[in-house]
């Protein structure tokens, strides 16, 4: 072959690869701005005032909006009891929320930034921004304390899902009342079996705190399984609790924890079903909800946990009763990262 005619099909090639990139530009962009249009058949949304405090006015949800439109992404309100009606949205964009006792957690993508970077914002119960916080990773989770006083976030280091096992995360716990930071997790002592334990994969994730204000409960994942910790922050340890168990949500009472379990026989990608655990007994029962959940739920109360599942619009959520009755039903479209006030 001439040297003429590679220059030729090396020409040909990068004019391709330019074409295909450019198309690919074309679509993504395409793509956002129809995310950007709002959809007569999806929910409406107006923008107006959200409060975190729980004590104004009657129970309402504070979430994630996921319907296409101006608001996407925003955090937006609607009444509890009518949780399809139409929604208020805040102006303030999260990719993950949660909120108790009047304090918010937001993470959230910090657009000045190439490559994308990203922040955990603690919010004010008028989401005024109070602190915020450098995010070394793609945000995953996000919980406050029942009192207000706690804030706990997690992110992917490496990897972007829960499902497989060459991914890393960082966990870390504010003081909100002292503006202590945790930064990570993994610099706690952990007690595993009883006994001291290392190891250069220990990863944590999807913290859920007790009502003291010390104690926590999360995930540990550490040579291929994963274990439910309970953690002690003025010690600074945790403690494995039983293995096989991931992302656990509290709940109100403090005498159960709602957890995803992985189940022999599913797909790899899809592994999990949502189960209970009676923290007094030991017990477990799985949850009616039989489709594979990768959430952390959330409890509407002391009977019923509220989670996402993949919907036309990004996500929508679904509730199940907590003691493994009932059928799970869907709460909302188009809504992530619920938190429920009042």
């Amino acid at each position: 072959m001439t040297l003429q005619r590679r220059i030729l099909i090396l020409a040909a090639a990068v004019v391709l690869l330019a074409a295909v990139a450019v198309t690919a530009l074309v679509r993504a962009s395409s793509r956002a701005e129809e995310k950007n249009r709002t959809r007569t058949d999806g929910p409406q949304v107006t923008r107006g005032a959200v409060s975190l405090d729980p004590a104004r006015g009657s129970p309402r949800i504070v979430f994630r909006n996921m319907a296409w439109g101006p608001h996407r992404d925003e955090l937006a309100t609607v009444p509890a009891a009518a949780p399809e009606e139409d929604r208020t949205s805040s102006g303030v964009a999260c990719l993950r929320f949660h909120a108790a006792a009047g304090t918010g957690i937001c993470l959230q993508a910090d657009k000045g930034g190439v490559p994308d970077r990203y922040r955990a914002v603690v919010l004010d119960a008028r989401l005024a921004e109070v602190s915020a916080h450098a995010l070394t990773g793609i945000p995953t989770r996000a919980r406050v304390s029942p009192g207000g006083r706690l804030a706990a976030w997690t992110v992917f280091v490496g990897g972007d899902s829960y499902a497989g096992t060459g991914f890393s995360t960082r966990t870390s716990v504010l003081d909100l009342r002292t503006g202590r930071l945790e930064a990570s997790l993994e610099d706690f002592t952990v007690l595993k079996d009883g006994k001291p334990y290392r190891s250069a994969d220990v990863n944590f994730w999807g913290v859920t705190f007790t009502a003291d204000e010390r104690t926590f409960y999360a995930t540990l994942g550490t040579a291929g399984r994963t274990h439910l910790v309970r953690g002690d922050l003025a010690e600074r340890t945790v403690t494995t609790l039983r293995e096989n168990a991931e992302c656990p949500s509290l709940s109100p009472d403090g005498t159960r924890v709602v957890f995803k379990k992985r189940m022999p026989g599913l797909p790899a990608e899809a592994p999990w079903r949502l189960h209970v655990l009676d923290l007094a007994s030991g017990t477990e029962a799985p949850l009616a909800e039989e489709r594979s959940v990768d959430d952390q739920v959330v409890w509407t109360d002391d009977r019923t946990v509220v989670y996402s599942l993949p919907g036309d619009f990004g996500a929508d959520l679904y509730s199940v009763p907590a003691d493994g009755s009932g059928a799970p039903a869907r709460l909302m479209a188009s809504a992530l990262s619920p938190a429920f006030l009042g």
